[in-house]
């Protein structure tokens, strides 16, 4: 086994870094404060790559790996959740949906765009009704000859309101259940097709996250994507690689969060003395340290498996629930560190503490990832 990263891995993680030093951390607080979509910052990362890192050059992707991908995600939240779950949501559930699942002709329209970043994805599965049960998706297109009209709604579309293109779930034939839902790829401007209200967040708050709304929108049948009746198997393949993405997505912030509190231990005094020589103290930033080294490491172990083309529903999910639920805990540590100042907004954990809870529930609660993993275990 090889704990080490390549060299142009840890050359990634510095471009991307710096990047985010520069571009993002400038801007973190009044992008959260305004709930401002950084959308000038998101081109930027399309441009450099970042926005189609795991696809083919044929389709205009970085032709880079899992390992790479999870690297991106990880030091764009260690800055900002914000961007690190559009950039995840936009590549590893929209974009990644059409490479799994869509045809030639399919990838060639969208997916080169989405991976030069020219156009936005959102993904919507989820509805108010048929949230861990998505398979309970009441969305319905109906056949019109070579046409299928789709109504209903969609609920927790992260980019929902800046999309340029949506993938997504509808029930074909309600008599199958979960086998009897499709995806469709809607562009923006279809006729019937619109975002609808915006979500007042606790947290990531310069990420959209909105209702999807079809209001007898007309596809025609070359804009299915997968075949009829595969849609949700499909959305549970895609579900592996995005769970990495919330693993990646939890280490980013939990570094950033562990890190202002190492900093600030070491600054901040009491009886004479940095806070950071009390064992107390201590203790807490080896525990912190300690989590995010095992996170990282479930999390890494996961993408190299995608990486190689295994199946990674348990480990995947492993990851996810681990690194999502670690990562709360050191948020809160981190706050407990800066005493009354972690609960004033002049200091990054305040942010993280409220960013970060969204990595247990969002891909999949805590709970339905414990159901994903007795499930394979009891395979065995």
């Amino acid at each position: 086994m090889d704990f080490e990263y390549t060299p142009d891995q840890i050359a990634l993680r510095r471009a991307v870094r710096e990047f985010a030093a520069a571009e993002i951390a400038p801007h973190v607080m009044e992008w959260d404060e305004a709930q401002t979509f950084p959308l000038a910052v998101i081109k930027k990362l399309g441009q450099l790559g970042y926005m189609g890192a795991i696809f083919p050059e044929e389709y205009g992707g970085a032709g880079l790996g899992y390992v790479e991908y999870a690297i991106i995600i990880e030091e764009l939240s260690r800055v900002d959740g914000s961007v690190g779950i559009i950039v995840a949501a936009h590549t590893s559930l929209c974009s990644n949906h059409i490479y799994k699942a869509g045809t030639k002709e399919q990838k060639e329209e969208y997916l080169t765009k989405l991976t030069s970043g020219e156009w936005i994805g959102c993904w919507s599965l989820t509805e108010s009704e048929a949230g861990s049960d998505a398979g309970g998706t009441r969305s319905i297109a109906v056949q019109d000859g070579s046409d299928w009209v789709i109504n209903g709604a969609k609920t927790f579309t992260t980019n929902a309101h800046y999309a340029d293109l949506c993938v997504g779930m509808a029930m074909t034939d309600r008599s199958q259940a979960a086998h009897g839902i499709s995806a469709f790829l809607i562009p923006k401007g279809t006729p019937g097709f619109r975002a609808g209200k915006k979500e007042n967040k606790l947290g990531l708050r310069a990420s959209d996250t909105g209702e999807v709304i079809f209001s007898d929108c007309r596809v025609p049948e070359s804009q299915m994507l997968g075949r009829r009746g595969e849609g949700f198997v499909d959305s549970l393949r895609i579900l592996d690689g995005g769970r990495v993405s919330i693993a990646a997505l939890s280490i980013g912030m939990a570094q950033g969060a562990y890190d202002a509190a190492l900093k600030y231990a070491k600054l901040r005094k009491q009886f004479g003395r940095p806070i950071s020589e009390f064992q107390a103290i201590q203790h807490k930033l080896v525990d912190m340290a300690t989590r995010i080294d095992a996170s990282r490491l479930l999390t890494y172990r996961a993408a190299t498996m995608l990486d190689a083309g295994k199946r990674v529903t348990r480990e995947s999910a492993m990851a996810k629930l681990f690194a999502s639920e670690s990562a709360v805990w050191i948020a809160g540590e981190a706050v407990q560190i800066h005493g009354g100042y972690g609960f004033i907004k002049d200091y990054p954990v305040e942010k993280f503490y409220r960013d970060v809870k969204l990595c247990t529930i969002g891909e999949g609660t805590s709970e339905i990832q414990r159901l994903v993993i007795a499930r394979q275990l009891l395979k065995e």
